[in-house]
Formats: C-alpha cells, sequence, structure tokens
C-alpha cells in the first residue's frame, strides 16, 4: 500500500511537471522554437548520460546497436518525438496554450484510434461512442476556429504515433530517450554551432537589458527538465495499476488549459467551449469504461483464485472414510 501511495505521487508529479511546462517555455526567449528544440535535444542526452553514469547502468547499449529494427524503431520515434516538441514550443511561446491542451486530451482518442486500424484491436461501444463524440468535437473546434485545429491534432497523432512505436520497441523509458536523444544530438548541435557562427543564437551571449548568463543556465537546463518528469513517470509506472496511469494523464492538459485560461489570458469563444465539452465527454466516456473494466476484471482474478483455493483445500483434506 505504501509503495502504492508513493507510485500515485510519483505520478502526480510527472504529469504535473509536463502540465508546468507552459510556464518554462517563455522563460527562453529571446531564443526562438527551434534554438529551444536543439537545446532540449543536446542537453536531453547529457542529463541522460549522467544519470545512466550514476546507476552505472550501460549494459543495454551493446545489444540494443545489434539489433538494427529497435534502431530503426528509436530513429522513427526520434524523428516524431522531435516534431512533437518543436510544434509544443512554437505553440506556447506563440500564444496557444489551450490549443496545445488539446493536443493531450485528445491523443487517448487518437491512441484508440491507432488500437483498431494498426493493431487490430476490437473496442467495446461505450469505446466506439467515445471516439464518436471526440471526432464530433473536432468537427465543432474546426468550425469555431475557421480551420482544422492543426496544433492540437499534429501533437495529438505525432504523440500518438510515438507511442505506438514505443509500444513496438519494448524498451524502458529512460534507455528509450537515450537512444532517442542520441540521434538528436548531432543534428541539434550542429544547428547550435551554426547559429553561434552567423551570430543569431541566443546561448553563452551576454547582451545588456536582454539577456545574458541567467539565460545560458536556462537553456543549458532543459536537459533537467526533460528527464525530471520521464524518471518520475517511471517510478509511477512500476507502482501503480494502469487505469491509475490512465487517469493521472489527465494532469498535464488540464493544468495547461488552466495556465492558457488563467495566466495567458487566451480567448475562449463559445463554439471552442463547446468542442471542449464534447472532448471531455468523451474522456469521461474511456474513463469510465475502463475502470468499470478494471472493476469487473479484479472482481474475476478474486473469483478464479477463490476457486483454486478451495480446490487445493479439498484436494489435500484428510480423508475421513473407511480405508481400503
Amino acid at each position: 500500500m505504501q509503495e502504492t501511495r508513493r507510485g500515485f505521487w510519483f505520478g502526480v508529479a510527472a504529469y504535473g511537471l509536463w502540465g508546468l511546462f507552459p510556464l518554462y517555455w517563455p522563460l527562453l526567449k529571446p531564443s526562438g522554437a527551434g534554438e529551444i528544440l536543439a537545446n532540449r535535444m543536446a542537453w536531453s542526452l547529457v542529463a541522460v548520460v549522467v544519470i545512466l553514469a550514476s546507476q552505472r547502468h550501460w549494459a543495454w547499449i551493446g545489444p540494443l546497436l545489434r539489433q538494427p529494427r529497435r534502431l530503426a524503431l528509436i530513429a522513427a520515434a526520434s524523428a516524431l518525438i522531435s516534431v512533437n516538441w518543436g510544434v509544443y514550443i512554437w505553440s506556447v511561446n506563440s500564444g496557444h496554450v489551450v490549443e496545445t491542451s488539446l493536443g493531450y486530451f485528445i491523443n487517448p482518442l487518437v491512441t484508440i484510434a491507432f488500437g483498431v486500424l494498426v493493431l487490430h484491436e476490437r473496442l467495446r461501444p461505450v469505446q466506439w461512442a467515445a471516439v464518436g463524440v471526440g471526432t464530433l468535437a473536432v468537427v465543432v473546434l474546426t468550425v469555431g476556429y475557421g480551420q482544422l485545429p492543426w496544433i492540437a491534432l499534429t501533437l495529438a497523432f505525432s504523440f500518438g504515433s510515438y507511442g505506438l512505436i514505443k509500444k513496438k520497441l519494448n524498451l524502458g523509458g529512460l534507455e528509450s530517450l537515450a537512444g532517442e536523444t542520441a540521434f538528436q544530438f548531432l543534428p541539434a548541435l550542429g544547428f547550435l554551432v551554426y547559429l553561434a557562427v552567423s551570430g543569431t543564437g541566443t546561448f553563452g551571449r551576454t547582451v545588456p537589458g536582454s539577456y545574458g548568463w541567467g539565460h545560458t543556465v536556462l537553456l543549458a537546463l532543459c536537459g533537467v527538465v526533460t528527464a525530471v518528469p520521464l524518471l518520475a513517470f517511471g517510478a509511477a509506472a512500476v507502482r501503480v495499476p494502469l487505469t491509475t496511469l490512465g487517469l493521472l494523464q489527465y494532469l498535464a492538459p488540464v493544468f495547461q488549459f488552466g495556465l492558457g485560461i488563467t495566466v495567458f489570458h487566451e480567448r475562449m469563444p463559445a463554439a471552442r467551449w463547446a468542442g471542449f465539452a464534447l472532448v471531455w465527454a468523451a474522456l469521461a466516456l474511456l474513463s469510465w469504461d475502463a475502470l468499470r473494466t478494471a472493476r469487473a476484471s479484479a472482481v474475476a482474478v478474486r473469483a478464479e483464485a477463490t476457486a483454486e483455493g478451495v480446490a487445493v483445500s479439498c484436494a489435500t483434506a484428510p480423508r475421513t472414510g473407511p480405508l481400503r
């Protein structure tokens, strides 16, 4: 019970930190989204290498390097998460925090769609209803925005595709991040060198009244900011049921949505509220169905264990009948 409680708070920390990211990226201005992304890629690898060195956890690298298929999957995951990070950073620093939250609200529905289309999974009726309501929400939001909510859809589909690849990859979170950022590192470093040589970068430069060494430190901390919630998530994943993690994942977009409304004062016309309400209704259906299914599975497992216990007791009970 104590481990489960610790796991719950690790999960809250992970998703809470992810939800607070919109407060961090604006601190990195006047750096553009491309420079911030490159720093995040480069410094994330540095942070992960430090963690791996502290744990002396290198044995997994050799076998992985001898598996071209898994390396190709890591490269694909690296490309997808690069798109996700880049769009997210640009969106936050361009005043679209609410729409980024929409992307992560929609993500569970995209994951379900991939399960049907790619993994050929069968959906329960409630899940079909949730997908239908979510599709209607996108239509309503498209009318409200006057165009497809491309930021939200890009974030949802890039992260959904990333999750699908991670499922096939079957590699731990820290090891996977190390592999992905290893693929990202050289292009990121090359871009940062280009910015420095051309004089358009902000890392390590001090201009009075604009940015200084504090700004450089914040850019370097991108790696820590990326690694810490991932470590918290890993600690939660081994301690709490998947249903609990599934519900905790909504913390991040809830925080993002709240920040977009209260801190960044983004507009929410009636059509946008209607679209978000439909998305939340779809997620409520999914959550109810997941909890109901988990409860039914737990009851079935207990009943099976009880039946096995009774069978064992009967088999081992002393015979009281006449000897033969």
